[in-house]
């Protein structure tokens, strides 16, 4: 298949031009646009929450020790929970109602931030902190698992993942990090408190803080009740029969969500690649300060360091869904964390400032590239049932993994004495940084390369050509499978397909018949006639409209879900009609075809070769016939990769034994299990 158009868009070139325009399909949604505002409220109040806390515990305290201890304190109490009740958010997310499991969250969270305020006491912000990550941990799976039920299309997941993320990582931290400095500097203009003045300015930013999240639990209750949808969007994944899980208790809807992890190949894979990504993140983390210290280039190199990294992080979720056009989701999560892990290996040999900070984005590119795939999985490829648990194990092991190596660095960088070497006349100090990078890099790329082998369902076919592709620029190769059928005649070809798609569906995948030609036919029709089109180009440009209306509406979805698409008479035929019986030029026709279906073909067509005087031998248009099936050969002889030609001669029987024969042939080597075999199917 040459290239797969998004629904909804033209062809690749228009595509790629077209970010702000999926953006705006996306924003346009009401209730995502209002779950989107919700979360710049909510992700301001973390931020908010990390900066208000940390400046609250110092004023609370003397010591300058316990000082020192306030921001690990705050960010630890805020990890912790994350650790111990991940899995009951996602139970709590597939098990009751969404939108009320975030209303009573954010109404948590608000009361607790009160609470630490008037309290004010150390041990209380510490405590309540640790309440509030409980309420997140419980609040952020329900909202993850609820967004793809807020969109029209499964495949506009990838842009509202990357929405979120630019809100939570971008606009929120500037706003955050603004109200706090507002906040801090407002009593030496206005002097609103006397006295310990820094202390009143802390507890009222804590209960701002609180009431944003008021202000989110009451947009929830009364503007989204969409929140409170399920299975929207059908997914074909192995999923937990809705029979037994009413059945289940808390524990044993842990242990189906652990079985769903291990028994699945999509979702082990991620789980793996992710706790590679997660544990060279938390080496980063904990050995930036020394590391920077270690190029010799001043306390400035770690602020350019951590600039670097957010930056790159940024970039990789903006070229994410690009990069996503050229490879499959499940090959570009395994391929990102490899190539993460490879230059996190940079970064540890680098002998130099400029050639660390050209690293350190390559692995911030990469990483984000990688967190941004892993929930776009999630959320399309995922049964709604089970998502919540997913998003909440995702979640729970970045924190736990975060948590853990970061920790865990600083003792391991401790085991290692500085020496200074001088490399191509530069100094540089060689610590336990450098060792422990490294050792983050070979982890993430051993765990990159695991979690591709168990992704990649696409595994017969070369990842060299989808890297090819991505380096050109061209449109990926979907998971689908595009099976055409083509002939001089549509009752063989309608009948054909028709029996080819049953015949397939006792294989592995899912198969789609693709639209009705009849119907079609009937919309051509009245299009036609409708306009009162009598010429030949305008009824070629009729005929493109309702090819691209069906690879928009059928085809599309059903490639991008995986599924294996069998249609009758795609393109070529139409093609070599209007070309042979109206006089019109054939490579217009196929640029016109080109761009009605952004350029996709078929990944097998099936021809279907019979003499056109079997049985039209007194009719007036059999030279007109022969003009096609001639015009169906050449094509057939041009591309004998893509085409299988079949003797259309005989029963339809005969006819659809010849198709099967060729069709497993065909598949034998690259797609191992998708053509059934006849002891499991007889077609009738």
């Amino acid at each position: 298949m040459r290239s797969v158009p998004e629904a909804g868009t033209g062809d690749s070139a228009g595509r790629d031009a077209s970010t702000m325009h999926r953006v705006r399909r996306v924003l346009a949604i009401k209730p995502f646009r209002r779950i989107w505002g919700v979360s710049y409220l909510c992700s301001v109040a973390d931020w908010l929450n990390l900066l208000t806390l940390t400046g609250l515990v110092t004023k609370l305290t003397d010591n300058y020790a316990a000082q020192n201890f306030a921001f690990v304190g705050v960010v630890l109490t805020s990890l912790l929970p994350g650790l111990l009740f991940a899995p009951l958010g996602g139970l709590l997310a597939d098990r009751f109602d969404r939108r009320k499991v975030m209303v009573l969250c954010d109404l948590g969270r608000c009361g607790f931030l009160l609470s630490i305020a008037f309290v004010g006491t150390p041990w209380w912000v510490f405590v309540g902190n640790f309440l509030v990550g409980c309420c997140s941990m419980m609040w952020i799976p329900s909202k993850d698992a609820a967004v793809p039920n807020l969109l029209r299309r499964p495949d506009q997941v990838e842009t509202a993942n990357q929405l979120g993320m630019v809100m939570t990582y971008g606009l929120a931290v500037i706003t955050a990090a603004g109200a706090n400095a507002v906040l801090t500097g407002s009593n030496t203009t206005f002097h609103f408190f006397q006295g310990d003045a820094q202390l009143g300015i802390a507890k009222v930013a804590v209960v701002i803080t609180g009431l944003l999240y008021l202000t989110s639990a009451i947009v929830i209750a009364t503007r989204i009740p969409e929140l409170s949808l399920r299975n929207v969007h059908a997914v074909e994944k192995p999923k937990v029969k809705a029979a037994d899980e009413e059945k289940f208790g808390f524990r044993q809807m842990i242990a189906d969500g652990a079985r769903f992890v291990r028994t699945t190949p999509l979702v082990r894979g991620l789980m793996i690649g992710a706790f590679g990504a997660f544990a060279a993140g938390g080496a980063v983390i904990g050995s930036a300060k020394p590391y920077s210290s270690s190029l010799l280039a001043g306390d400035a190199a770690f602020n350019l360091l951590v600039l670097a990294v957010f930056l790159g992080l940024a970039t990789g979720m903006a070229v994410a869904p690009k990069l996503a056009r050229r490879l499959a989701h499940d090959r570009l999560f395994g391929i990102s964390i490899v190539a993460a892990g490879l230059c996190l290996v940079v970064v540890a040999l680098s002998p130099h400032l400029a050639v660390s900070l050209v690293a350190v984005a390559a692995v911030g590119v990469w990483a984000g590239t990688a967190f941004l795939t892993g929930v776009t999985i999630i959320g399309s490829r995922i049964e709604d049932s089970i998502r919540g648990r997913i998003n909440a194990i995702y979640q729970s092991l970045m924190k736990i993994v975060l948590f853990g190596s970061t920790v865990l660095v600083p003792v391991l960088i401790s085991l290692v004495q500085p020496t200074a070497i001088s490399v191509w006349g530069s100094t540089i100090t060689i610590d336990g940084t450098r060792p422990v990078m490294i050792g983050g890099g070979v982890l993430a790329l051993l765990a990159g390369i695991f979690a591709y082998r168990q992704m990649d369902d696409r595994r017969a076919e070369p990842i060299l050509a989808d890297l090819r592709n991505a380096l050109r620029r061209s449109p990926r190769r979907v998971n689908g499978l595009l099976i055409a059928l083509e002939g001089t005649r549509a009752i063989n070809t309608e009948t054909q397909a028709a029996r080819l798609a049953e015949w397939l569906r006792a294989g592995t995948r899912p198969v789609v018949l693709a639209a009705d030609p009849a119907l079609d036919d009937q919309r051509l029709a009245k299009l036609v006639s409708g306009a009162s089109l009598s010429g030949a180009r305008a009824q070629a440009l009729a005929a493109a409209a309702v090819r691209a209306d069906i690879v928009e509406r059928d085809i599309q979805p059903a490639l991008d879900a995986g599924s294996v698409v069998v249609m009758e008479r795609f393109v070529d035929s139409p093609l070599a009609h209007l070309s042979a019986v109206a006089g019109l030029d054939s490579q217009e026709l196929e640029g016109l075809a080109d761009w009605a279906t952004g350029r996709l073909r078929p990944d097998i067509t099936i021809l279907l070769d019979a003499d056109p005087g079997t049985v039209m031998r007194k009719s007036a248009s059999l030279d007109a016939q022969w003009r096609v099936q001639h015009l169906l050969t050449e094509m057939a002889a041009a591309d004998p990769d893509r085409y299988v030609v079949v003797d259309a001669e005989g029963t339809e029987d005969e006819v659809s034994d010849r198709v099967r024969t060729a069709i497993r042939a065909v598949l034998v080597g690259r797609l191992a299990g998708l053509a059934p075999s006849e002891e499991k199917v007889e077609v009738k």
